[in-house]
């Protein structure tokens, strides 16, 4: 069994949480206290926002339960792929696993600390702005990308006509 897609799951799990840590901490002393918008161009803005719901606000509630209900889910799903991480192989599986890993603790730990998760990236093109989000969440939206490619076999020396295997499997 090929050890590297687990170490490379696992340090950009690492990662993933600690940079997502680190810019929380920051939004929360430069964005959030008191609440403020900094511009950093033209099309990134950063902006304070408390989610308490999933994905861009969805499902989002002022429930005592839906922040340890959401981040529970999280850390369940989080344990399902590091069992499927374990048992990975090839570098762009064990990637996107990883990613999607450190995005999801990085959010738990937000729900378990605050009730909701630190969303602070805004991105627009003039008036049209695409939700707030965080460092996690780029990490997860990255890690599901990987995964499809790896389901259809670009890049991992596999093709998707045979099922992402390869033939010396």
């Amino acid at each position: 069994m090929n050890r590297s897609p687990l170490v490379l799951g696992l340090t950009l799990a690492a990662i993933t949480v600690a940079l997502d840590r680190v810019s929380k901490v920051w939004a929360l002393d430069a964005v959030f206290d008191p609440p403020s918008r900094i511009t950093l161009g033209p099309f990134l803005n950063m902006v304070p926002v408390w989610n308490r719901g999933v994905s861009f606000g969805l499902l989002s509630n002022d429930s005592v339960w839906g922040p340890w209900l959401l981040g529970g889910f999280a850390l369940v799903v989080a344990v399902a792929l590091m069992i499927w991480l374990v048992r990975a192989e090839g570098w762009v599986l064990g990637a996107g696993l990883g990613l999607v890993i450190g995005g999801a603790v990085g959010n738990a730990i937000d729900r378990a600390l605050y009730g909701a998760v630190v969303d602070f990236i805004d991105t627009h093109w003039g008036d049209l702005h695409w939700p707030a989000f965080n460092i996690a969440d780029a990490a997860i939206t990255l890690g599901v990308g990987l995964l499809l490619l790896d389901a259809l076999g670009i890049g991992t020396g596999a093709r998707a006509s045979e099922g992402g295997r390869t033939s010396d499997e």
